[in-house]
């Protein structure tokens, strides 16, 4: 399969159902994508992955980067044959992650920061981070921003903005078919700085576009008043991405607002502290009151950790330290967040987007069972 391409096959209000082609096959969105930071889904096979139903994953470049370093991912011909997974990748440039180390210089060249790995100076720029990019082979290829927190001031966002604007003219040149590159809008919490950016960055004929910088710390209600101003200017036969949204409930509100695609640790991370996403709430499965519960975690869920084994037993395994515990939720979680975009798409197609919204909202808020 050669290319890109993203076509719409439905609209409910402003939400939209439309399936994305890769190279590496296609998908359907509105689509949440695992997060493999480091070429891997954490606790997590390609198999798992594949029988949760996850077609697109993440993984970073900066890291990647880091380690197992470019002469290792040359020398196994890419990202998806060294981490042995054949669908799609979208690759993050490292734009996030330079926000979150220790920045010791920034300017218009690109960013110095200290490495997490061994604290030595590594050098990151739009050149540095395409050609990252480009060696990994990821279906999908993000342009390197500048992401601020949601803290900074409107002299810092609107900096931040017009770099990331720069740094998306220098990205688009380096990036070639088969391959598709995003831009990304940034303007931090401002709405003025938000509206241009989407502008300036739509004006340069990317594959699709990406909301940044935000769900970062900011209120939700300015995530989601900054996400509606920057849809509104943003192509409507394009794909809409927002970086960063895994929690349900947010997710629903980005999606009737008209975003197609999200990623995030969320269901991973919350895994690994002992707590499952089901369709009755969150349950935190460190709880004593589960000690003897020989319930499934989620009776709507069919994913191998609900056919197989009680809460008591991921209980005892989360008491006792033992990583099966951590693994088998991580795998209901993943499970869990691919079920819901797929009945948040079926229920788009059959016109009842609001009422699976509202519906799912008011049980999903609750204590669990």
């Amino acid at each position: 399969m050669d290319g890109f391409e993203f076509k719409i096959t439905k609209t409910y209000g402003r939400a939209r159902l439309g399936v994305i082609r890769t190279p590496h096959g296609s998908f359907e969105t509105p689509v949440f994508m695992p997060v493999g930071t480091n070429a891997n889904v954490k606790l997590l096979t390609p198999r798992d992955l594949k029988e949760a139903g996850a077609r697109i994953i993440l993984a970073n470049a900066f890291h990647l980067y880091l380690k197992p370093g470019l002469e290792v991912i040359r020398f196994h011909e890419g990202l998806h044959n060294f981490m042995a997974w054949d669908g799609a990748i979208l690759t993050d440039s490292g734009g996030f992650q330079v926000f979150s180390l220790n920045v010791k210089k920034i300017d218009d060249n690109g960013v110095l920061v200290k490495s997490p790995t061994d604290g030595s100076d590594v050098f990151i720029n739009p050149e540095v981070s395409m050609e990252i990019q480009r060696v990994l082979g990821s279906d999908i290829v993000m342009a390197f921003d500048q992401c601020i927190g949601p803290n900074a001031s409107y002299e810092e966002a609107r900096d931040a903005a017009e770099r990331t604007f720069k740094w998306a003219k220098r990205s688009r040149e380096l990036i070639k078919p088969p391959q598709a590159l995003f831009g990304i809008v940034q303007g931090g919490i401002y709405e003025d700085l938000r509206k241009r950016s989407a502008q300036q960055i739509t004006s340069m004929g990317f594959e699709g576009y990406a909301i940044g910088g935000l769900s970062v710390g900011e209120p939700q209600d300015i995530t989601i008043s900054m996400t509606e101003a920057v849809v509104k200017t943003l192509p409507e036969d394009k794909p809409r991405y927002f970086m960063g949204a895994g929690s349900p409930d947010l997710i629903l509100k980005l999606v009737s607002l008209g975003v197609d695609m999200f990623d995030s640790v969320f269901p991973t991370r919350v895994a690994r502290h002992g707590v499952a996403l089901t369709w009755n709430g969150r349950l935190n499965l460190r709880a004593a009151k589960y000690r003897c519960d020989t319930r499934s975690l989620d009776e709507k869920c069919s994913c191998y950790t609900c056919r197989t084994f009680s809460r008591s037993y991921i209980h005892h395994l989360l008491s006792k330290k033992e990583v099966l515990g951590q693994i088998l939720l991580t795998i209901h979680n993943i499970n869990f967040m691919i079920e819901f975009m797929k009945k948040l798409r079926s229920s788009t197609m059959e016109g009842k987007f609001e009422k699976f919204k509202k519906d799912f909202l008011k049980l999903y808020r609750g204590k669990g069972d």
